[in-house]
């Protein structure tokens, strides 16, 4: 039986339905598949139009995957990676900010739960959440232990 070949349209849209993709992630995924005369930019224009594809919830959707286990600075890095930038990164920079020590704590707590007793496990405790994203002062705070009330 021969396999119907999807359109570009149809292969975004099915990309689309399982989750947001960014437009830049969107395109590389579709140019594989661009045959000679398609246009992908216009087709994810096309897609912007219909607000079938948006940058706003994709960054969105992204923050919401991520923030549970990771810092800020992974998260930015990722949305600048798909192309997030300008007003929209600076919005959730700043949301992203007012969370970060109740984030790194959650993170800390959920893997240690108790308060390094050594100079060792404090190092160890320090560089996982540092590899997580975490600034210096969320990780000094969330070693700390206590609860979030404190601050």
């Amino acid at each position: 039986m021969v396999r119907q070949q999807l359109s570009l349209k149809a292969r975004a849209l099915k990309y689309l339905s399982t989750r947001e993709h960014s437009r830049l992630e969107l395109a590389r995924k579709l140019s594989r598949y661009a045959e000679e005369g398609d246009d992908v930019e216009a087709l994810l224009d096309f897609l912007e139009k219909n607000n079938w594809l948006s940058q706003e919830r994709f960054a969105e959707s992204l923050v919401h995957r991520r923030a549970g286990r990771y810092g800020n600075s992974r998260v930015l890095s990722e949305l600048q990676q798909h192309g997030v930038k300008g007003e929209a990164l600076d919005e959730l920079k700043s949301g992203l900010k007012e969370t970060e020590i109740k984030r790194a704590r959650e993170v800390w707590r959920r893997k240690f739960g108790t308060v390094p007793q050594d100079a060792e496990e404090r190092g160890k405790q320090m560089r996982f959440l540092l590899q997580r994203g975490f600034s210096q002062s969320a990780v000094r705070a969330a070693l700390r232990g206590g609860d979030d009330d404190e601050f």
